[in-house]
């Protein structure tokens, strides 16, 4: 077990594999471990680390309100732990806003950046996703734990084994933390801030996911740097549902776009 200390918690996360590194975050509930698949094949080739977010999974919860900001610091906290100068950071949906942040509160620790399904806001028409996030975040804070971890460890998850492994990791958290997270992802917007970022970004979304597309083409048409792909045959799930296609591109990404930088 891998721990670092930040701020005023302990937190969690797994490291393997040598070379460029890349840092995975997770969405809220899930942990680390939403990341298997890229920790088991990634590694091979290149150092992958996947964090518990404060309050998530192994790692400890704080008094301190969870924000995107404090995350990044934590995670800045973590790459100076591992004497990392530089990563590729990797969100999964609302963990990719979390990436974005780090990019532009960070720039000078980042070679690159992966969306997997991220998201630079909330749009304000967008009612569906905003019922969804709303609706995690009011059962969080009636306690709901475990119902929130079983709920979306089973969405996640591609076989049953793998979803034991997912729930039994989730419902470790803070609901308290759950809550803050998932509220977070509703104020956060940083679209007209993404000209700023000037590292090449891989932009992943799942054929299937009519609800992230959007969101999708919307950081595509910000960024100034990035390539946009779809992942074929799931919906949002893209990191454990079709985790080959998602690694190869990943690979690809850094071959043909970072190393060439």
């Amino acid at each position: 077990m891998s721990w670092f200390y930040a701020k005023d918690v302990n937190l969690y996360f797994e490291d393997r594999g040598k070379g460029i590194p890349l840092v995975f975050i997770h969405p809220p509930v899930l942990t680390g471990m939403n990341f298997k698949y890229q920790l088991e094949e990634l590694a091979k080739d290149f150092r992958v680390i996947a964090p518990d977010l404060r309050g998530h999974g192994k790692s400890e919860a704080s008094n301190r309100p969870f924000t995107y900001s404090l995350i990044v610091e934590d995670l800045k906290t973590m790459l100076k732990h591992l004497n990392i100068d530089k990563a590729i950071l990797c969100g999964y949906s609302t963990g990719g806003s979390i990436a974005l942040q780090f990019m532009l509160q960070e720039p000078e620790k980042v070679l690159g950046g992966v969306l997997l399904g991220g998201l630079s806001e909330v749009m304000e028409k967008d009612d569906r996703l905003k019922n969804y996030i709303s609706m995690g975040a009011k059962t969080a804070k009636l306690g709901a734990r475990s119902a929130l971890a079983f709920a979306i460890s089973y969405s996640n998850a591609n076989n049953f084994s793998y979803f034991k492994e997912l729930f039994s990791e989730a419902k470790k958290g803070s609901a308290k933390k759950m809550q803050e997270y998932y509220e977070c992802s509703l104020q956060f917007n940083i679209t007209k801030e993404l000209v700023n970022i000037q590292v090449p970004v891989l932009l992943l979304y799942g054929e299937k996911d009519k609800d992230f597309i959007p969101y999708g083409h919307l950081n595509q048409k910000f960024l100034p740097n990035n390539t946009f792909q779809y992942i074929s045959g799931v919906k949002h799930q893209i990191p454990t549902k079709n985790h080959k296609e998602v690694n190869q591109q990943i690979k690809e990404f850094i071959k043909n776009t970072i190393l060439t930088c």
